[in-house]
């Protein structure tokens, strides 16, 4: 065994080895977190506030005391936070409010404050635009709004009142605590419309309740929150209803395909019978040419790489959500993960890439690293610059501190580039060839002209629509999770989901490969890859649609942060389903013409 092989081997076992850490350490502090969660009646436990900001712009998010709120006497403290909490926009930081465990308050005076003209134009604005504010008490989180607006409807003016007064109710089981909401007194409101300065009392109170839930399942209510049941019912019936279709047009397809290579096979053996006399027709004739390397080899290598690097992430993630890590908000899990797993995988891109770029007769090892490594981080590390810029500009939450940005770089240079490196290395000393079926000739054949939607553009179009068709559904859900204040928990129907998106992408990039050839043309190569990844390309179409029909979203932030991100996402799925595209035809490919009799 080769040196390059075995440090490959070690790689992948390093791999394996911090997955199951990563793991393990998840299922390990959701346990601690379960065991310190006991209190005494009178313990103090405290109310941190998260983030306010626009309820219909979920990623413009500001921190708490950017808005004048009450402070403690002693002075605010922050939170320290982990790296998926940090990239969320979480900045917790602690408040005045006293709620100890199983003491009730009757208004219970917060703070007074003497609001100047800055002080309530800040509050007037937070209630114009519909400002609501996340807070957390035990590790449960509670939402609420700054304040309300009545429309007068004789003048046809607004006016804005400010709540002074919430209300906190809480429940418990024995020695824990299982929920808490917030709820404003309507009767207890200030006019902040006209006024330049006022005196205003903010108070609060708190009631407890005993409950039957436990503390394992004190989450659950948000899982039921996130869709109502009814809306659960037709998810499940429009889900199965999708999969059925693309399941059958798929099959139809795989038939249609099947019945027609079963006649080419028949004429072909017959032509062989009948002596070498017979013009060879079709995707045969094409032997001497299927198998020629495609241009930009290198470039070609580092997409696969990628493409397959990023298939092995989201499974990773998906065996990880469905052992139950991404519990209902369990803040920055799912973010720590995509950074971790990205980092963690690295070695697969490199070694995919290197083994194709070998197999390609490439020599440049350096640059095919180089390009395998930036391929994706590239992109990603240009738009992050632009977003994270605009989120300074507009001093939101959202924006990344220097330390969390430097332990992001830190990763980067010590686990991805050098598992990158060493797969390139493993692939580099390994020992494998492409062993094509049919010779290639020196020279390629001229292909004919075709018409227009043979080309590579309606191609992709039509690639791209029946992989799209059979997620479309779940679409919605996803982007009313992520954009949205609802919570995504019925991982099972996502893996299903994304299972047949990977069989229905493998199945008619096969048949437009298929018809490619059998037109005599033999550039599949890209167009496999293209015509696979196509379906990203549907799918940020999709966000359009979804930004100005389905959402109320608006501002030059929350549309750059829509948009940029959602542009990184489509990038890496068309790398992964391409990748899936091009490794169906590779083996449809390489059957058909180990079937046949080829000179």
């Amino acid at each position: 065994m080769s040196r390059g092989c075995m440090l490959w081997q070690r790689g992948c076992f390093l791999v394996v080895l911090a997955l199951g850490a990563a793991a393990g350490a998840a299922a390990g502090r959701e346990l601690l977190g379960s065991g310190d969660h006991k209190y005494k009646q009178g313990d103090s436990i405290m109310l941190y506030a998260n983030k306010v900001g626009p309820f219909q712009n979920p990623t413009e998010t500001y921190q708490y005391y950017n808005l004048p709120f009450c402070q403690p006497k002693d002075g605010k403290e922050y939170k320290t936070e982990f790296l998926g909490e940090v990239l969320e926009g979480d900045r917790l930081v602690t408040t005045p409010y006293k709620l100890q465990f199983r003491v009730d308050l009757e208004n219970a005076v917060l703070c007074k404050r003497s609001l100047k003209e800055d002080d309530l134009k800040k509050f007037r604005n937070a209630v114009k635009q519909d400002f609501y504010f996340q807070m957390f008490y035990d590790d449960l989180p509670v939402w609420g709004f700054i304040g309300k607006v009545e429309k007068i409807v004789q003048t046809g003016t607004h006016k804005y009142y400010l709540f002074t007064h919430f209300h906190f109710d809480l429940s418990y089981n024995e020695d824990r605590v299982i929920e808490i909401n917030v709820s404003s007194d309507p009767m207890r409101t200030v006019d902040i419309t006209t006024a330049d300065n006022l005196d205003i009392q903010f108070s609060y109170s708190v009631k407890w309740k005993q409950s039957s839930v436990t503390f394992d399942h004190r989450m659950d209510r948000y899982a039921r929150y996130s869709f109502l049941p009814q809306h659960l019912e037709i998810h499940w019936f429009s889900i199965i209803n999708s999969c059925v279709t693309v399941l059958l047009l798929t099959g139809f397809l795989a038939t249609i395909l099947l019945r027609v290579l079963k006649n080419d096979f028949m004429k072909y053996t017959r032509d062989d019978e009948m002596g070498e006399e017979q013009e060879e027709t079709g995707w045969k004739y094409l032997h001497g040419d299927v198998f020629r390397f495609p241009p930009l080899p290198s470039m070609f290598s580092a997409m696969l790489g990628v493409g397959a690097q990023i298939l092995a992430m989201a499974m990773c993630i998906f065996t990880l959500a469905l052992v139950g890590v991404f519990y209902p908000y369990n803040r920055g899990g799912l973010l720590s993960a995509c950074v971790v797993l990205y980092a963690l995988t690295a070695g697969i891109s490199g070694y995919v890439s290197g083994l194709f770029y070998k197999m390609f007769g490439g020599t440049n090892w350096v640059s095919n690293v180089l390009l395998c490594t930036v391929l994706f981080c590239g992109p990603v590390l240009v738009v992050f610059a632009f977003l994270n810029t605009v989120a300074i500009f507009y001093r939101s939450t959202a924006a990344l501190p220097f330390g969390t940005i430097v332990i992001i770089i830190l990763i980067w240079a010590l686990i991805t580039f050098p598992l990158t490196v060493l797969g390139g290395i493993g692939a580099k000393n390994s020992k494998v060839e492409f062993n094509a079926p049919c010779r290639t000739t020196k020279f390629p054949r001229d292909i004919p002209s075709l018409p227009w939607y043979r080309t590579t553009i309606p191609q992709m179009l039509m690639a791209g629509f029946l992989p799209f068709s059979a997620i479309y559904i779940e679409l919605y859900y996803i982007f009313a999770s992520i954009w949205g204040h609802k919570v995504y928990t019925i991982y099972s129907i996502l893996f299903i989901v994304f299972i047949i998106l990977i069989i229905v992408t493998a199945f008619i990039t096969v048949a437009l490969t298929y018809f490619q050839l059998a037109v005599e043309d033999h550039r599949w190569w890209w167009r496999s890859f293209l015509c696979g990844g196509s379906t990203g390309i549907f799918v940020y179409g999709y966000c359009f649609y979804y930004y100005f029909v389905r959402s109320d979203m608006s501002g030059f932030m929350q549309t750059s942060f829509f948009f940029g991100y959602n542009a990184v996402v489509c990038y890496a799925f068309f790398l992964m389903l391409g990748s899936v595209g091009f490794r169906a035809s590779m083996l449809f490919v390489r059957h058909i013409y180990r079937a046949i009799k080829c000179e």
